[in-house]
């Protein structure tokens, strides 16, 4: 006998998190009523207050010490003594200098991307979201760029303005010159110090806002592939299937946390994929297979056994697989409610990243290589980096201990990008990057942030084969598509803060360099200043359990004239789950 509520077709629960069952402002009301206060109160001093103390006192503290080390230069007392104690005041505090303005630099960035770049992306999306559902009716093809260049510009100045009062309210209390006997009243110099941080933050987003604004106005605006080439004097080509958003789960019966039961359950379809992307390379071999984010759900330990038991069936396809981090794979907290903390001290947030490298290394390990700045060249594969750190990681993963992840931290900063190098100077070379923005914060864990170490990552490969032509990788797509948005849930937490400075950073590329991503789930091919685009479809989060769903398979072709163009793609169709498993 068949139960009344049948557990394999899910029910409720599972729409919990799901943007295609809820709207945005459903899951707001639904975090505020979740919210744990005690962890609210910590994380906000762990991951606001205290950067906030620790930017404020800096130049509080380099000035004082300025002043005493200056005091001592010029005291009249002579002999050896006087001398040791100069030196030794010398020595400690350009020691403590170096250490405090790391940890001044370490709290601005923490800051600006836990506050400052999402206050604008919101404001700007919203904005823009808010006049686009005003004119729906009266915007026409190249009126829609326009539009939001103008938005763009319009958040740009009132951001500018209310940094700007908050500055001019902050500043009567800020002083910016200070003496150890300040020490004697802490609560006063707690005040001058948060003062002191929020002139700072706010002069920078007064600024910013100004620059990031002009920059989204002046963007050259996107459009659509019109018309793929045809007839062309080809030199070679590369066959290249763009998968993206797989959302690995871990329950053989559980669906994932954006669709819910919108979309499959389990992961067969996922499984058939694997097995109709098999059966294509044996007909027509494939040069390279890249799932660019979202591998899995919610970067847990489950997920990731998933795809490795599905991919030990087809070692064809995993040999020749490349993958990079998406928001899914780094920054969800809790699966089930977008209210969660990710607190500082839990070791979470490290093991999710630590998963991540794990699999990288398994799976393409031995095959990408990263890059050398100081030397401006590719460095070692991997592997080979993660070699001397392999019994850390294995430690942090069994115990979670903060003590014994002292270097895992830097660890993940210099593996990106991973470069799998072209096989012949004019070959085709695969780029792979990190564009996650750091978050505590399940609610906001799908905003999106290229650093500027990555573009000179990019900057020193593409360098090293002059010749050569790029796919370059990322999870976040770079700018905004030429069509309506339907929900604000769908641009105002997915976009890339600085799509258009990264763009723009590119430019030299086009021609040599497709940039291929996902996030979106939508499929859209396109060029904006010079460069083509390709965002990939997710075969599994935009079709119901039953429905069919889709990839493609593109084909890059190296003209004679050196020119890297994109031919039209094969698309794939992946059959519904018409049985229960």
């Amino acid at each position: 006998m068949s139960p009344v509520i049948d557990p394999r077709l899910g029910d409720v629960e599972d729409d919990a998190s799901s943007t295609k069952a809820r709207s945005l402002y459903s899951l707001a009301g639904n975090m505020l009523a979740e919210i744990s206060f005690p962890k609210l109160i910590w994380s906000c001093t762990a991951l606001f207050i205290l950067p906030g103390l620790l930017l404020g006192l800096t130049p509080l503290v380099a000035s004082a010490w300025v002043g005493m080390v200056s005091r001592k230069i010029v005291s009249p007392l002579l002999g050896i003594w006087p001398a040791l104690v100069l030196v030794t005041v010398l020595a400690i505090g350009l020691f403590g200098i170096r250490s405090l303005l790391r940890v001044a630099e370490s709290s601005f960035w923490s800051l600006n991307s836990l506050a400052v770049e999402p206050l604008y992306l919101f404001f700007r999306e919203g904005l823009r979201h808010l006049s686009e559902t005003l004119l729906q009716s009266r915007i026409e093809g190249s009126q829609l760029a326009v539009l939001r260049a103008r938005t763009a510009g319009v958040a740009g100045i009132v951001i500018f303005a209310l940094a700007s009062m908050l500055l001019i309210v902050a500043w009567p209390t800020s002083r910016w010159l200070g003496d150890f006997t300040d020490l004697a009243s802490p609560g006063q110099l707690i005040s001058v110090a948060l003062a002191n941080s929020t002139v700072l933050m706010a002069a920078y987003l007064a600024g910013a806002a100004v620059i990031w604004a002009w920059a989204d106005a002046t963007m050259a605006p996107p459009r659509d592939f019109r018309e793929f080439p045809a007839n062309l004097q080809v030199v070679r080509t590369w066959r290249v299937a763009h998968l993206s958003d797989i959302h690995v789960v871990g329950e053989r019966y559980g669906f994932r946390i954006e669709s819910g039961r919108a979309g499959p359950r389990g992961n067969m379809r996922f499984n058939r994929l694997l097995a109709l992307t098999d059966s294509i390379h044996r007909n027509d071999p494939l040069d390279a297979i890249l799932i660019t984010g979202d591998v899995t759900d919610a970067g847990r330990s489950a997920e990731w056994s998933e795809i490795f038991d599905a991919l030990a069936s087809y070692p064809r396809i995993a040999e020749r697989l490349l993958i990079l981090p998406g928001n899914h794979d780094l920054n969800i907290v809790d699966r089930a409610n977008p209210a969660r903390l990710d607190l500082p001290t839990s070791p979470n947030r490290k093991l999710r990243r630590l998963r991540f490298l794990s699999a990288v290394d398994a799976l393409h390990g031995e095959r990408v290589r990263l890059i050398d700045h100081p030397r401006r060249c590719l460095a070692g594969t991997l592997s080979a980096a993660l070699k001397p750190h392999r019994a850390e990681m294995a430690r942090f993963a069994d115990l979670g201990k903060p003590r014994l992840s002292g270097s895992l931290d830097e660890l993940w900063s210099m593996v990106f990008p991973m470069v799998l190098p072209p096989e012949q100077d004019d070959g085709l070379g695969i780029i792979l990057l990190n564009s996650n923005a750091d978050t505590h914060f399940s609610f906001t864990n799908a905003l999106g942030m290229i650093p500027v170490e990555q573009v000179r990552g990019i900057d020193i490969a593409t360098a090293q084969y002059p010749q050569a032509s790029w796919i370059i990788a990322l999870h976040h797509h770079v700018i905004e598509y030429p069509k309506m948005a339907k929900m604000l849930s769908e641009r105002i937490g997915t976009a890339l803060v600085n799509g258009n400075w990264f763009i723009r950073r590119l430019q030299a590329l086009g021609g040599r360099a497709v940039l291929m991503h996902g996030h979106r789930h939508i499929d859209w091919i396109g060029q904006c200043a010079g460069l083509s685009i390709i965002s990939a479809p997710s075969p599994v989060m935009e079709a119901a359990n039953d429905a069919d769903a889709y990839f493609y398979i593109h084909t890059l072709a190296l003209q004679q004239d050196g020119a890297l163009v994109v031919l039209r793609p094969e698309r794939v169709d992946v059959d519904g789950q018409t049985t229960r498993e």
